[in-house]
């Protein structure tokens, strides 16, 4: 069992929860969060939040899913990504789970 942790700018929710259901996560949780960077002495179109500000409305989504099915979304994930013509990307983490107390 995989924690997978996803972050992304609020414009992919759509496709994150498109993609989770098509690589067999049937449950998962997401929220709203701010996304933050320190752009200091960053010209604004180097950067992956396209704004002097820093901040970008972006969502957090996680879910307890098996370790083949953590491959299968990080191959989506890399497949979308890479057919994406925006900076912005979907970021995606995997921290192993040594015990659940639901197992």
């Amino acid at each position: 069992m995989e924690l997978l942790i996803i972050t992304a700018a609020r414009a992919f929710e759509k496709d994150i929860k498109s993609l989770l259901k098509k690589a067999g996560v049937k449950t998962f949780s997401y929220m709203d969060v701010t996304g933050y960077k320190d752009q200091e002495g960053e010209s604004i179109s180097a950067n992956w939040f396209a704004s002097s500000i820093g901040e970008r409305q972006s969502v957090l989504f996680y879910a307890f899913v098996p370790t083949l099915t953590v491959d299968e979304v990080m191959l989506k994930i890399r497949n979308l990504n890479e057919s994406q013509e925006s900076e912005s990307k979907i970021h995606v983490a995997v921290m192993d789970i040594k015990r659940m107390n639901n197992i």
